[in-house]
C-alpha cells in the first residue's frame, strides 16, 4: 500500500535492523534443527563425545545470537509500528484543521474521529505483522524448503502439494473479508456518532423521556458493528485450525513415507528430526504469511479511509498571500456579497453590501434563518463569497494568508466554546503570553472578574470537560474576556449576549465601547435592546437587505424592524423612539 510506503521510507535505519533481525531469527530457527540431526547421527549413533560437545557449544552461540535477533526484531517492529501511526495521527490531525465546515460536514465529525484513532490503529496491527513476516516468511520458506529437498525429495513433494492449497484458502477468505471489513468500519462510524450525540444530548434525552428510544438506536446499530465483527473473526478462526489440519496430515503421509525408507535405509532418523522441524517452519511461517492477507482487507479499508481525509484539500486555502496592508484607519466592506453553500442550490445571502469603519459598531439582526450568522462566517472565511467580494482594510479577504486574516479577528461564537484547563489558558487562547493584569483587565470589562475570583481557585480553576462547571452567562462572558485579550481590528460578536440578563448586557456592552472604540464591532443579535445604541444596524429577511440606518430611522422606515422591535419593547419605548 503507498499510504505506509510513504511512511516506511522515513525509517530506513531500523527497516535494516529489522532485516538484520530476521536473518538472526532465522539461523537459530533452521540452524538448530540442523545440528540436532547431526547430533543424532554422527554423535549419538557413533558416541562421539568431542563432537557432541563441539556441536552443543555451537548450539549455545547460535541460540545467543537467535535471541538477540529476535528481541531486536520485536524492538524494531514496535518502534516503527507506533512511529508510523504517530505520523499518520499527527498528519490527520493537520490535515483536519485546514478543513472548511463543509469538509467536516462531508466526512462528518464521528468519522474523522475513527479514522484519526481506530483505522489508524488498524494500520499500526498491520504494520507490526507485516514487518515481522515479510522479509522473515521468504526466508524461511526458501530456506526451509531448501533445507528439506537435501534431506529427501521425495518428502519434499508433501510439502509441495500442501502449501498451495493453504495459500489457495487464504486468498478465498481474504476477498469475502474485505467487504465486511468496509461494512465494519462505516458502522463503528455510526456507533460513535450515536455515542457522541447521546452524551451531548443527554439533558434533552432525559427532558422527553426519550431513555428507550436512544437504547434501541444504539442496541441497532452496536448489534450490527457485532455481526460484522464475529462474521470476520469466524473467517480468522477458520485459517488456524485449518492450518493445523493440514500440518497433521501433511506430518501423518511423512511420518508413513519416512517408515518405509528407513527401513530401507534410505533414510536416518536424525535427518527425519530435522526433516520435521523444517516442515513446521515452512507450513508455520506460510501461516504468518498468510495472516497478513487476512489481516490486509481490513488494513486497505482503513488506509483507504485514511487517504480519503489526506486527498481533501478544504475549499477555503490560501490563494495569493499578499502582504499585510497597512491602512492608518481599518475597514470592512461587503461589495454585491451573494453566497451559496457548496451543497445547496439557493442562495442564503443576497446582492449583500454595507461598510464598516474604525470605532463603529455595526448589527445584524433578523428573524431565525435571515443569514445574519451566515454572513459574519465570510469576515474570517470559515466559508468564501459565491459572488461579489469581502474586502478588509481595503483587500479582498481570499488575497490575505488564512493567519494574517484571522489574526485581525476577535471571534465571539453563538454557542461559547470553553476547552479544558484552566480559565486562565482559556482566556490566554488568542494571546499565550498575556499577562496577570491583562487578564484581570479582560474579565472585568467581560463582567468576568467577580465569578472567577469566588472560585477557590480563581484564575487556576479548571474548566472540565464541555465547561459543566459553569453557567452560560459565565461561558459567554469569558469567550468576549478570550476576544478582549486578543485586541483584534474587528469583532464578531455572534448573538454572544444571549445568556446574559439585561443589567449585565447593559453593563458589559457600555464596557465595552471604552475598549473597543479603536475596532471595528459586529453584533449578531434577538434582542433589540442589545443593537439600539449601535452606528448602524443592519436587518436581513430571507438572505436580503431590507433596512439599513441607526434605531429610530428603521422604526420608521422599516416594517420588518418596527414588527421586531414592537414584539419586544413596551408602547411608551415604540413611542419614545
Amino acid at each position: 500500500m503507498l499510504l505506509i510506503w510513504k511512511y516506511l521510507k522515513k525509517y530506513k535505519k531500523l527497516l535494516i535492523l529489522n532485516m538484520i533481525s530476521v536473518f538472526g531469527f532465522a539461523l537459530v530457527e533452521l540452524g538448530l534443527p540442523t545440528i540436532i540431526a547431526n547430533m543424532i547421527d554422527y554423535g549419538v549413533s557413533t558416541h562421539n563425545q568431542s563432537y557432541l560437545y563441539s556441536m552443543w557449544f555451537l548450539s549455545i552461540v547460535i541460540s545467543i545470537l537467535g535471541v538477540g535477533g529476535t528481541i531486536l526484531l520485536g524492538f524494531c517492529c514496535a518502534k516503527i509500528s507506533t512511529s508510523i501511526t504517530r505520523d499518520i495521527r499527527n498528519e490527520i490531525f493537520t490535515k483536519v484543521q485546514t478543513f472548511s465546515p463543509y469538509e467536516f460536514n462531508q466526512f462528518g465529525i464521528s468519522s474523522l474521529i475513527t479514522r484519526t484513532n481506530n483505522d489508524a490503529f488498524q494500520i499500526q496491527m498491520f504494520i507490526n505483522v507485516i514487518l515481522r513476516t515479510a522479509l522473515l516468511t521468504p526466508v524461511m520458506v526458501i530456506i526451509s524448503f531448501v533445507m528439506t529437498l537435501r534431506t529427501s525429495l521425495d518428502l519434499s513433494l508433501i510439502i509441495a502439494a500442501t502449501l498451495p492449497i493453504i495459500v489457495l484458502g487464504v486468498i478465498i477468505v481474504a476477498k469475502v473479508s474485505e467487504p465486511l471489513s468496509q461494512k465494519q468500519q462505516s458502522s463503528l462510524d455510526r456507533l460513535n456518532r450515536i455515542t457522541r450525540e447521546n452524551l451531548s444530548g443527554l439533558k434533552v434525552i432525559r427532558a422527553f423521556n426519550n431513555d428507550d428510544y436512544e437504547q434501541e438506536r444504539f442496541n441497532e446499530t452496536n448489534n450490527q458493528f457485532t455481526s460484522y465483527t464475529k462474521k470476520i473473526f469466524k473467517l480468522m478462526t477458520l485459517t488456524q485450525p485449518t492450518f493445523y489440519l493440514m500440518m497433521n496430515i501433511a506430518t501423518l503421509l511423512i511420518f508413513y513415507v519416512a517408515s518405509t525408507m528407513i527401513n530401507v535405509g534410505t533414510l536416518q532418523v536424525g535427518k527425519l528430526v530435522a526433516f520435521q522441524d523444517y516442515l513446521f517452519h515452512a507450513m508455520f511461517s506460510m501461516m504468518l504469511f498468510c495472516s497478513v492477507f487476512i489481516m490486509y482487507p481490513r488494513a486497505a479499508v482503513s488506509a483507504k479511509r485514511i487517504q480519503e481525509v489526506l486527498n481533501t484539500n478544504s475549499h477555503i486555502h490560501d490563494d495569493k498571500n499578499l502582504d499585510n496592508p497597512q491602512v492608518e484607519h481599518h475597514s470592512l466592506v461587503f461589495n454585491h456579497v451573494t453566497f451559496v453553500y457548496p451543497d445547496s442550490e439557493e442562495a442564503v445571502l443576497k446582492d449583500i453590501s454595507f461598510e464598516a469603519h474604525e470605532g463603529e459598531t455595526v448589527a445584524f439582526i433578523g428573524s431565525t434563518g435571515s443569514g445574519k450568522s451566515t454572513l459574519i462566517n465570510l469576515i474570517p472565511r470559515f466559508y468564501d463569497v459565491s459572488c461579489g467580494e469581502v474586502l478588509v482594510d481595503g483587500m479582498n479577504v481570499k488575497d490575505y494568508q488564512m493567519n494574517v486574516l484571522r489574526d485581525k479577528i476577535g471571534f465571539i461564537p453563538q454557542k461559547a466554546m470553553l476547552f479544558t484547563g484552566t480559565i486562565a489558558e482559556n482566556m490566554k487562547y488568542g494571546k499565550e503570553d498575556a499577562t496577570l493584569e491583562e487578564l484581570e483587565h479582560a474579565a472585568k470589562v467581560s463582567q468576568s472578574y467577580d465569578f472567577i475570583c469566588e472560585k477557590p481557585l480563581g484564575f487556576d480553576e479548571v474548566i472540565t470537560e464541555s465547561a459543566t462547571n459553569v453557567s452560560g452567562g459565565q461561558r459567554q462572558r469569558l469567550s468576549i474576556a478570550r476576544a478582549l485579550i486578543k485586541k483584534p481590528e474587528i469583532y464578531i460578536f455572534d448573538d454572544s449576549f444571549s445568556a446574559l440578563d439585561f443589567k449585565t448586557d447593559a453593563t458589559l456592552r457600555k464596557a465595552l465601547k471604552q475598549e473597543t472604540k479603536t475596532s471595528i464591532v459586529l453584533i449578531v443579535a434577538q434582542r433589540i435592546s442589545t443593537i439600539m445604541d449601535a452606528d448602524k444596524i443592519i436587518v436581513l429577511d430571507e438572505g436580503k437587505v431590507v433596512g439599513q440606518g441607526k434605531h429610530h430611522e428603521l422604526l420608521k422606515n422599516c416594517p420588518i424592524y418596527h414588527e421586531i422591535a414592537a414584539s419586544q419593547l413596551s408602547e411608551e419605548e415604540l413611542a419614545y423612539e
